[in-house]
């Protein structure tokens, strides 16, 4: 039998890759054309797709990875926390019974629900890079696995989460604390089965840890020992845990990578690593002091890493804490009645920043926020809106983001439809159409 030296074998593969780099230079883009754009399928993205079709728009949802859902399936973040009051949503919460939502069936309710309406939808569609003419947003190029393709449509959602199509735009942005920079912290959220449900603890924040006792200790000073005593990781100040819709299971909400930000890919490797390995040390913590723990195992690891806070994009309105804590009401709201803690994880150590008995009242968020200073064509929806880094903290939870994507793809179809860029929709016919 012939066989290629290795000299001749240098000589095919040069030729090969030199054909395929000329088939690829000479290889248009294919283009998908559409009214409006979505880019992302978590909540917002998810929300903004159905609201813009059930408007009339010729609507495409882009989503990089294979699942819908956002962090509530690939990051197992549950349940969906914060109130508003947005029809869309409680409607959504029926759909699928309720915020303690099943993470392994979410993506094919939300996806039945996007074709219901009638939009389209491209999984493993990652936008890389923003089109932009004469300074508006027309549309995205995609990573595919048949190579690049072009989304183009008159309005553009970004519900990426961390602003990726804002920023590929040059619209201004800031990120973290405005003294120091930091952002909250990353976690890895991970579900643990074999519970002994009529003992188990199920804690959700720092106030029960207060009251919670085990042994005649609270459970705050348990976590708190455990620390000092590094049988967990350093930052790791609370130890939370939230009832499933399964029985003898739960989420726990622990871990705590400080230092890190998410758009950085060597960060993001540092801190799901890191993540998973405080994971291991907790249920192991759990399984030595919390009661109903003995036979637990970790019975689901996330897909990705759990990011609360990167880019927030300067809009028309800016959302400042005094709003929140004032419950300031607005002509212009797209979301009414906007409710959850000023919940900032601490950026430079472990546990919280706020006393978080400290609650909001009710807020409206206004249009002005979802639209971008200076880019036109373009919405932002999710926790990339325009805000400070402490109202953010409030806002940012997935069913606060749901109502803020519903609004953006309200306003969307009613850009396409009066045929105005965004920033010029008539907001009575939003708001009527979010509240009919």
């Amino acid at each position: 039998m012939a066989t290629l030296t290795d000299a001749r074998l240098l000589t095919v593969h040069a030729e090969v890759n030199a054909q395929y780099r000329f088939r690829a230079a000479s290889i248009q883009d294919e283009v998908i054309n559409s009214e409006v754009l979505v880019c992302g399928g978590g909540p917002s993205g998810f929300a903004a797709a159905v609201m813009a079709a059930r408007g009339g728009a010729k609507v495409l949802l882009l989503e990089r990875y294979g699942r819908l859902g956002g962090m509530a399936v690939h990051a197992r973040v549950a349940p969906l926390m914060g109130r508003s009051d947005s029809p869309f949503v409680r409607e959504i919460l029926g759909r699928i019974g309720g915020p303690r939502l099943d993470p392994d069936r979410l993506d094919l309710q939300y996806a039945d629900m996007i074709q219901e309406a009638g939009a389209d939808l491209r999984l493993h569609s990652w936008a890389f890079q923003t089109l932009l003419e004469a300074g508006r947003v027309t549309g995205v190029r995609l990573v595919t696995k048949q190579g690049t393709m072009q989304a183009r449509a008159k309005v553009i959602v970004d519900a990426t989460g961390d602003g990726d199509v804002a920023f590929g735009a040059g619209a201004a942005f800031e990120k973290g604390r405005s003294d120091d920079g930091l952002m909250q912290p990353m976690s890895i959220m991970f579900t643990v089965a074999g519970l002994e449900e009529a003992t188990a603890l199920y804690c959700g924040g720092e106030r029960e840890a207060r009251k919670i006792h085990v042994g005649g200790r609270s459970w705050e000073a348990i976590v708190n020992k455990g620390r000092r005593d590094k049988e967990l990781p350093e930052h790791v100040g609370v130890v939370r845990t939230y009832r499933t819709s399964r029985p003898g299971e739960a989420v726990v909400n622990a871990t705590q990578i400080n230092y890190v930000d998410g758009t950085k890919v060597k960060d993001l490797t540092k801190a799901e690593l890191e993540g998973r390995r405080q994971a291991f040390r907790i249920i192991d913590f759990l399984k030595k002091h919390a009661p109903g723990y003995t036979r637990a195992y970790i019975s689901g690891m996330p897909a990705v890493i759990g990011v609360r806070e990167t880019r927030r994009f300067l809009g028309v309105k800016y959302l400042k804490r005094a709003d929140l804590l004032a419950g300031r009401r607005c002509e212009d709201a797209v979301v009414r009645n906007a409710s959850f803690v000023i919940d900032i994880h601490n950026p430079n150590g472990a546990g919280q920043v706020e006393d978080l008995a400290r609650r909001v009242k009710p807020y409206d968020i206004p249009y002005g926020c979802l639209v971008p200073e200076k880019i036109d064509g373009l919405l932002l929806a999710g926790r990339c809106i325009s805000g400070s880094h402490d109202a953010h903290a409030s806002y940012r939870v997935q069913q606060i983001a749901m109502a803020i994507g519903a609004a953006a793809g309200a306003a969307a179809a009613e850009a396409v439809k009066s045929r105005v860029i965004p920033r010029s929709v008539n907001i009575g016919r939003v708001q009527a159409f979010l509240w009919s």
